[in-house]
């Protein structure tokens, strides 16, 4: 057991000098230089057990050399104090275990060991190392034998409180020293997996922003391919037939047409150039707004669509998002009605502008049974694209069969609806 009249220098010595080279490496961490001899016993955990375990052997071993006629029965008690600190870290609670069993032999034949000082280096392996209960009983156990010890070897009077006090304090610095570090390496594998599930949330993220941005880039590239073939599409048909006997409004087409092409072209190159690595080059542009609608709608007129234009209410302030959206809307369901449109004689587009939302409605007086799959359909990729545009401002998108414009007869016509929320 733990010696109640062990030297200053040996007790101090033994407690604050052979386990300060594991109690714990944090004590060196002001410096460099003990930073690296940190990093070093951190590398070679076995081997720094080892050298802990030699280096008190020998000090606790240098009292008994100099008090002289040792029993060799004495000297093994003295190691089977020591070494089992060897192996401290693989097993704690066994060594610890051995290492009490040992105190209590030492303590029934009446001997008093410098050793005993390896029973704190064991009680701090338990507290650092394992659960805070198994720590607790291991520091009554250590406790039981300072109160024992210093009963037995303690001069009476105030030799044993003296030598309670003492000894109490070296149990509870261990235990707590140990359980501080334990605390300390359980925060810090906290702070590194919160680091870790940080930068996967952030990874996660980026991705997350690249695929909806790559769905924004695809739907603008529908939206100018889809909508500029139409039109080109429609005007080669026309030029085609005309160009027998009108060949000045063949040749007019094909103008439209080389027109409507470079412009697609261009847009194209404009949207493309943000995916380029050298984006200090590309070409970025402000969205169509509603200020273009008049350009798009000559576009269609040009193709041969009649196309009418009518604003209802009071204009309010839109968000250019919302514009552009607006714009795209019109466009799709104007390139709708180029490509699956039947006996199409007119298409009206109204805006109006309400206080609370503004309506956008794109009508035609065309055949009213779309085809199946067709992008203005109720079951076509146009119109899913429209919707998620529209989601983006609360908005909604509704297509279906309905009378077109007033001068339309009772059963044809394709009508898409928006309304988009005003006031955010």
């Amino acid at each position: 057991m733990l010696d109640a009249r062990l030297p200053p220098t040996a007790s101090a010595g033994s407690v604050a000098g052979a386990p300060s080279s594991d109690l714990d490496r944090d004590e060196f961490a002001g410096s460099a230089p003990a930073g690296a001899v940190r990093r070093l016993l951190d590398a070679r955990p076995a081997a720094t057990d080892v050298a802990v375990a030699l280096l008190l052997d020998l000090f606790t071993a240098l009292p008994l050399l100099h008090r002289g006629g040792v029993s060799g029965w004495i000297w093994l008690l003295d190691q089977v104090l020591v070494l089992p600190l060897a192996v401290r870290r693989r097993s704690p609670v066994a060594v610890f275990a051995v290492i009490a069993a040992a105190g209590g032999v030492q303590w029934m034949t009446g001997q008093r060991l410098p050793a005993d000082v390896a029973l704190l280096v064991a009680l701090y392996t338990v507290a650092a190392h394992e659960p805070r209960r198994k720590a607790a009983v291991a520091a009554w156990i250590v406790e039981s034998g300072v109160v024992m010890a210093s009963i037995r070897f303690a001069p009476t009077g105030d030799g044993v409180i003296g030598s309670l006090v003492f000894l109490s304090g070296l149990v509870a610095a261990a235990f707590f020293l140990g359980t501080s570090l334990r605390t300390r390496r359980a925060y810090l594998a906290s702070v590194e997996d919160r680091a870790v599930r940080l930068e996967h949330e952030r990874d996660q993220q980026s991705r997350l922003s690249a695929i909806a941005e790559r769905t924004r880039i695809a739907r603008e590239m529908h939206d100018i391919v889809a909508h500029n073939l139409s039109v080109m599409i429609t005007l080669a048909d026309g030029a085609a037939i005309a160009h027998r006997t009108d060949p000045a409004a063949a040749a007019a087409a094909m103008g439209q047409v080389s027109a409507t092409g470079r412009q697609a072209l261009a847009e194209m190159r404009q949207l493309l150039g943000v995916l380029r690595d050298d984006t200090r080059d590309a070409d970025l542009g402000p969205q169509p707004d509603l200020g273009h609608l008049d350009e798009l709608l000559d576009q269609v007129r040009g193709a041969g669509l009649p196309v009418r234009l009518s604003v209802r209410g009071l204009p309010q302030p839109l968000p250019a998002t919302a514009q552009a959206t607006v714009y795209r809307i019109v466009q799709e369901a104007l390139t709708n009605t180029l490509k699956h449109g039947r006996d199409v004689t007119a298409v009206h587009v109204v805006l109006d502008w309400g206080t609370q939302a503004l309506e956008v409605t794109i009508a035609d007086d065309g055949s009213a049974a779309a085809p199946l799959g067709a992008a203005g359909s109720t079951g076509g990729l146009g119109l899913a694209g429209m919707r998620e545009r529209a989601a983006l401002h609360a908005g909604t998108v509704s297509a279906g069969p309905t009378a077109g414009p007033t001068t339309a007869p009772a059963g044809r016509g394709w009508v898409v609806q928006a309304r988009l929320p005003l006031g955010g």
